[in-house]
């Protein structure tokens, strides 16, 4: 009875001095004690979380998460240290993450400004998980790790493996929580079609089993998600993929394919056209649509 009596009152003890949390829109300098001439510890980057562990005056004993493996505690000024109290919070982390995602698309912009930006984004949603800019924030985080990882992906020997099996993908962890955490909402969709990514062909090697696959995966998409903002590129990705069809079977002895693939390229693009008319996609289609029914090969190297 008495150590039940012990663990009740742990707990309560626990949850009653738990500790506060916050994100960094600044870089902070972490200290050995709260004076500026102690020795520096290290610089704690924007949309890093800490641990609030005390306060002295204008200063905050922190546990600084410096990576997902690595923590050190020491002091920092209690400046640019948003918390969940902090009012408007969300938006001023959002502000800091939209500014760092600027930075990062300029020639010299900060170092390391996109992995801030992804950091920020992120701690939008998870500090402020019913802010209005939470599941935008949360895809934009995850579509940032994604781009970032696309890019090392494509670098690799196997990014030219015929086979997506065969060759490294993208961590679908951020984009699934996205879909888990925000369903309905026009993010969840987004991420949902990145995730195609992960199912394309590195390379086609002048082969149809490639395309095909991947028009059929995209028409899926399209079918199963009708409200989504990627449903027309998915369509004109999947009519790309039966004009490129027309040359391939060629190659492959298949004119009825070839002349089915033709006519399937031209109903997907008369779609986008009809249900799209004033997006980029209807006026790709509408080339697309011109280069097929001319009988411009939009695949190879063949040349009239």
């Amino acid at each position: 009875m008495k150590a039940k009596c012990l663990l009740l009152i742990i707990l309560f003890t626990s949850a009653g001095f738990a500790a506060e949390r916050g994100r960094l829109v600044r870089v902070g300098n972490l200290y050995l004690s709260p004076d500026p001439s102690s020795a520096k510890l290290a610089d704690v980057e924007r949309g890093r979380e800490v641990v609030i562990l005390e306060t002295s005056r204008d200063w905050v004993h922190v546990e600084a998460n410096l990576t997902e493996e690595r923590a050190v505690t020491g002091w920092m000024l209690d400046k640019g240290v948003i918390r969940a109290s902090t009012p408007n919070g969300d938006k001023i982390l959002y502000g800091e993450a939209v500014d760092s995602e600027d930075q990062a698309s300029q020639r010299r912009g900060r170092r390391g400004a996109a992995h801030d930006a992804m950091r920020l984004y992120y701690a939008v949603a998870e500090t402020f998980p019913k802010s209005p800019l939470a599941a935008e924030a949360m895809y934009r985080s995850a579509d940032i790790r994604w781009q970032i990882e696309k890019a090392d992906v494509s670098t690799r020997p196997s990014a030219r493996e015929r086979e997506s099996f065969l060759r490294e993908g993208m961590d679908e962890k951020y984009m699934k929580e996205v879909m888990k955490k925000f369903p309905g909402t026009k993010w969840a969709e987004l991420a949902a079609f990145h995730l195609i990514d992960n199912k394309l062909c590195g390379d086609w090697q002048g082969s149809s089993k490639c395309p095909e696959k991947e028009a059929g995966i995209y028409e899926k998409y399209a079918t199963e998600h009708p409200q989504s903002p990627a449903a027309p590129e998915a369509l004109y990705d999947a009519a790309s993929r039966w004009s490129a069809l027309i040359e391939i079977y060629k190659t492959e002895n298949g004119g009825k394919k070839s002349d089915e693939s033709k006519a399937k390229a031209i109903a997907l693009t008369q779609r986008i056209i009809s249900q799209y008319p004033q997006s980029d996609w209807g006026a790709r289609a509408e080339r697309l649509l011109y280069l097929v029914q001319q009988g411009i090969p939009t695949y190879g190297n063949e040349q009239q």
